[in-house]
């Protein structure tokens, strides 16, 4: 009788001195705790410049669980992750598994457990934290954000580190897209789930090559592809402020006739009103920017990611 297999996706970019590590803590846990299931890792390399590449052929060489996808180019860790989805051949799926490790190989036999014939997704929920205050606090905003914006979205602090049935990655591999949001797809196609709480780690080797803008990429990305809550939020608050500015302009018109002054009073005001309504119609327009901006990448899409060399596949 053949096993059932789970196939485990790990992005990385400039990642030489993790990918040993992640590729044996995940053998560890799939041999020691999982054994009666087979299991493929692969890795997605984004055009490396350090010694990655070279550490994922040896590893490859030794263990042929290892399998290796090399991109043209370093696409980010989205895209990349949706390419190696693409590739799976196991019953279950991990869609990522960072090669820091700062999502534990060690949560996924509870995850398993957790995966009964009901069951179609079992979200990682990232309980507890070891990162600054500042950061804890920006995330935990951001997802109050995304759950008010009337989108389906996934549940707070689940990411891409999840337990999932193959029929769920075939279906948000269909929807491509130039830019997947991974954890929103999987929510939309309103699974059956469960959640599975962990301590999410600190990095500690090297520094993580999710940048500040990279994150806030990712997080407007995520609210425009799942929601469209803000855009017609923009579009009643911009009505709002323009009946404001209209009420103003009458009543000083009105005070300018019953007083026939002929300068109105109040020009601080009119300054502040002046760079508050500004300041609103910029932020709104920034907010219809990223709209336009995602229709603008489906219609047309960068140049495909190529793959340089496939390693360990059949």
């Amino acid at each position: 009788m053949t096993k059932e297999k789970i196939s485990i996706i790990t992005p990385c970019y400039n990642e030489e001195g993790n990918v040993a590590a992640c590729v044996a803590e995940v053998a560890r846990v799939m041999a020691d705790e999982l054994a009666d299931l087979d299991y493929e890792h692969i890795f997605c390399d984004n055009a490396s410049t350090d010694g990655t590449l070279d550490a994922l052929r040896q590893l490859a060489a030794a263990d042929p669980h290892v399998k290796v996808i090399v991109n043209s180019r370093n696409v980010g860790p989205f895209r990349s992750m949706a390419n190696g989805l693409r590739s799976v051949t196991g019953d279950l799926v991990v869609p990522m598994i960072p090669a820091d490790l700062q999502d534990p190989p060690s949560a996924i036999p509870g995850m398993v457990a957790l995966m009964t014939p009901a069951v179609e997704v079992v979200y990682g929920i990232r309980a507890n934290r070891r990162e600054s205050i500042l950061m804890r606090a920006a995330r935990n905003s951001y997802y109050l954000a995304l759950r008010s914006s009337g989108g389906v979205t996934p549940p707070a602090h689940a990411g891409e580190f999840m337990l999932a049935r193959r029929d769920v990655i075939d279906a948000i591999s269909e929807v491509g897209g130039s830019y997947p949001y991974i954890r929103g797809l999987v929510a939309q196609t309103n699974p059956r789930f469960e959640t599975y709480s962990y301590e999410w780690a600190r990095r500690d080797i090297g520094k993580s090559k999710n940048s500040i803008p990279d994150l806030i990429d990712q997080a407007l990305n995520g609210i425009v592809t799942t929601a469209r809550t803000p855009i017609r939020w923009a579009l009643f608050l911009g009505l709002v402020f323009a009946v404001v500015g209209v009420v103003i302009g009458i009543a000083n018109l009105v005070i300018f006739l019953v007083n026939g002054s002929t300068a109105a009073p109040g020009i601080p005001t009119l300054i502040v009103a002046t760079f508050l309504f500004g300041g609103v119609n910029l932020f709104f327009l920034g907010l219809i920017g990223e709209y336009i901006l995602s229709i603008h990448s489906s219609v047309r899409p960068e140049p495909p990611m190529f793959e340089r060399e496939r390693i360990n596949f059949e």
